[in-house]
């Protein structure tokens, strides 16, 4: 018989200590909605997850006794606040941490607030695991290994400038898995170009402008040279065991606002080798630079989506030039001429969940026959969304329920967290 998981409550103190409560229940935030988590909702955190100490919000649980919702205010002696964790990558959350914010509360920082609570020795959050990729695991990266690949990849390239920000920005800096990978010659390998973008995204993770938020990673602040991809790409292309090659990256705008570069990157690569898969992480604001791309050997495109309905894209991607209907028209390209096309789609309990975003994405699903979703979570302050979202009252059915239901209705569809080396 399985055990059935109601962890405690966990909060902060202002010097980083971590408690669990004495007797109330860790709970979950669906939108607006505070939910009881489910006994096999909950698993351990997952090895390379952090926790959050969330400043002018005050923690919420449960008493089981009475089955009141509690909320934990600071007195004079103590000074508390709330906790979430930032989980995995792999992993899609299924509930943002509950609080209470104060009047001294600002805007969150851009990560993606999981609940979580303590349990028989354990932290424990609301979580599946989506991709069984060990690409991202910590333990699959060995640091002293990482410092002599860097060495050794500046001296392979000392001309190479996207090889330089790769090392010493991505992966030395930032710690980037994609860019350790790189280094460690193996799956997926980034290739940022872009240093401007055509969409103001509410939770840009490389610009932030006047929103109270940093952004969480500098952009790349020169343009690559179809020569400095290629002469790159096609090693990692040739060497790697599962090779994936990808534009559209963390640290820069959007890819397709260099589509010539692109364009030429792609015919050079190829013309070199057909080994290994070349994606484009995009938002697909071009259709006719994705239908030359494809043209010239570009094998998949992820495309990012906060939401399949119209007027909630345009209010979290804020775009500047293009419509909603060019990244449908970008899709409807990619497909018609043979390409994988994946949607990254920012999960956010209570809102991805809702019925009629279930049924806009199903009817994108089956009109465009998409061949994988890759539920990543959202990273951002979970009022900001909602208040800028403004969604219709409808509770989540959640997102397992969500996720079980699509693999019923679409079985061949793909679901994951990394763009897929694709096999030819």
């Amino acid at each position: 018989m399985s055990r059935k998981i109601n962890p405690l409550l966990v909060y902060s103190d202002d010097a980083g200590n971590v408690f669990d409560h004495d007797c109330l229940r860790a709970l979950g935030a669906s939108g607006e909605a505070i939910v009881d988590i489910l006994p096999e909702e909950w698993i351990p955190l997952p090895e390379g997850s952090r926790l959050m100490r969330l400043p002018g919000r005050f923690p919420v649980g449960r008493d089981p006794e009475t089955g009141e919702i509690v909320v934990l205010e600071s007195d004079d002696n103590e000074s508390i606040m709330a906790v979430a964790a930032f989980v995995a990558p792999a992993y899609t959350i299924m509930y943002h941490a509950v609080y209470e914010c104060s009047d001294q509360a600002s805007r969150l920082p851009l990560y993606a607030y999981s609940a979580v609570g303590w349990y028989e020795g354990r932290f424990y959050v609301p979580a599946i695991r989506i991709d069984e990729s060990i690409r991202q695991d910590p333990a699959e990266f060995d640091m002293d290994s990482v410092d002599i690949a860097a060495k050794t990849m500046l001296s392979k390239y000392p001309q190479n400038r996207l090889v330089r920000h790769l090392v010493e920005n991505c992966a030395l800096r930032y710690g980037c898995p994609a860019a350790l990978n790189y280094l460690l010659n193996r799956w997926e390998m980034p290739l940022p170009t872009s240093r401007v973008c055509n969409s103001n995204c509410l939770g840009c993770i490389s610009l932030q402008e006047n929103t109270g938020v940093c952004s969480a990673q500098l952009r790349i602040d020169f343009t690559p040279t179809a020569y400095e991809i290629i002469e790159i790409a096609v090693d990692h292309l040739k060497s790697a065991p599962e090779p994936v090659v990808s534009f559209g990256q963390g640290c820069e705008g959007e890819p397709l606002m260099n589509a010539d570069l692109l364009i030429n990157s792609v015919k050079g690569i190829r013309k070199k080798t057909k080994k290994g898969t070349i994606n484009l992480n995009t938002n697909a604001s071009r259709p006719e630079a994705v239908a030359k791309l494809r043209q010239n050997g570009l094998d998949s495109m992820r495309v990012s989506l906060n939401s399949t309905r119209e007027d909630y894209y345009n209010r979290y991607f804020r775009q500047k030039g293009y419509s909603f209907a060019d990244v449908l028209k970008s899709i409807e390209l990619m497909k018609s001429d043979g390409g994988f096309v994946s949607l990254n789609l920012f999960v956010f309990p209570g809102f991805t969940d809702q019925p009629d975003e279930i049924e806009s994405l199903e009817k994108l699903i089956d009109e465009y026959h998409i061949d994988m979703i890759q539920w990543r979570n959202l990273n951002i302050d979970p009022d900001w969304y909602w208040e800028t979202m403004q969604p219709v009252e409808q509770d989540g059915i959640g997102i397992a329920e969500m996720i079980a239901g699509i693999r019923v209705k679409f079985p061949e569809l793909r679901h994951g967290y990394f763009n897929p080396y694709l096999k030819k």
